[in-house]
């Protein structure tokens, strides 16, 4: 990458389209092709087990009109596969395999869409966070027991590794806490400074990470970092992304991404879905369900929510858990309207 501290991988997109769209969930999409991702290691494991799957999920997103395909790294880390009797040399090859799956679909694509050569789909390397390799729900709560210098420490080596794989950007997600935040915007800073990231906070309600950190903070205190490129949200409840969205825009003219739920209530501890209307989540990072009489008996798919988020900033848009490619389908359907 050049080292001009302004460069935005996004901008090539988002300053020909109406907003660029994210793609949606890998783990949904593989559960339905009929792999357990009960594991500690979630998607990951499927790196090693069958690459190719992960291919074709990307692939899909592609053809679904994808501008992003975000990597199988969120829970593979260097500490989670080396406990899986990986040496470090193999489980740095198995994280990086997950960009070179998402380029090879990109590859793929393009070598039957040659009307996109001139505006290729990004390649996203995704970046857990620490919580997630603890496995514990603490992505959707908070309160780590590590410092920000000890989160420097655990993500620098994976940020490394996926870096020599050359994404076109990092996608640091499900943060949820504003220090984890500010631990590898010094990463970023620090020792990898022409490396470009976006970064989407978990968040429990329509002002508040997960951890209850108003998110106006949290992004004032990250805003100024260049190469971040990008803020937003994932990973959270349909109804408050409008909120969060406008709360993230008083703080910042970066670029806003968001990729929330499809609207389902997720419990960390038991690791089930629930089909719901809307969400909230608690302290300890429980989901519970809200009916009618909040307001959010309405569909719930991310195009029919799609222009209320642009009117409020957003400028990337797509889906994380229980999402698939025909949502992303929609919002292409859409994208092509507003264009």
């Amino acid at each position: 990458m050049p080292a001009d501290a302004t460069r935005n991988p996004l901008s090539a997109i988002t300053a020909r389209q109406p907003f660029m769209i994210v793609d949606g969930a890998l783990a949904t999409e593989l559960e339905r092709a009929g792999f357990d991702l009960n594991d500690s290691l979630w998607s990951a494991k499927v790196l090693a087990d069958d690459p190719q799957a992960i291919v074709d999920v990307h692939r899909a997103y592609f053809e679904a009109g994808a501008d992003v395909a975000t990597t199988a790294s969120y829970q593979a880390t260097l500490e989670g596969l080396m406990a899986r009797s990986l040496s470090e040399t193999q489980a740095s090859a198995l994280i990086q395999r997950s960009v070179t799956l998402a380029a090879q679909a990109r590859s793929d694509y393009l070598a039957a869409h040659p009307e996109r050569l001139d505006c290729p789909p990004l390649v996203a390397a995704s970046v857990g966070p620490y919580g997630a390799w603890l496995a514990d729900g603490s992505e959707y709560r908070g309160g780590y027991a590590l410092d920000r210098a000890g989160l420097r420490d655990f993500h620098r080596a994976r940020l490394a590794t996926l870096l020599d794989a050359k994404p076109d950007v990092l996608a640091v997600e499900t943060l949820p806490c504003a220090e984890e935040a500010l631990a590898v915007c010094d990463l970023l800073r620090d020792d990898f400074p022409t490396a470009r990231a976006w970064i989407a906070f978990s968040a429990r309600n329509a002002t508040e990470l997960s951890d209850g950190t108003p998110i106006r903070d949290a992004v004032r205190a990250i805003a100024d970092c260049e190469q971040v490129v990008a803020i937003g949200v994932n990973c959270t409840a349909l109804e408050h992304i409008e909120s969060l969205v406008r709360e993230i825009r008083g703080e910042t003219d970066k670029d806003i991404v968001i990729y929330p739920n499809s609207g389902e209530v997720y419990d960390p501890v038991t690791k089930t879905w629930s089909a719901a209307c809307a969400v909230s989540v608690d302290a300890d990072g429980h989901g519970s369900e809200h009916g009618s009489e909040h307001g959010y008996d309405h569909d719930h798919d991310l195009a029919g929510w799609t222009p209320r988020w642009l009117a409020a900033g957003a400028t990337a848009i797509g889906g994380c858990c229980r999402t698939g490619p025909d949502d992303i389908r929609a919002l292409s359907d859409l994208r092509k309207a507003l264009s």
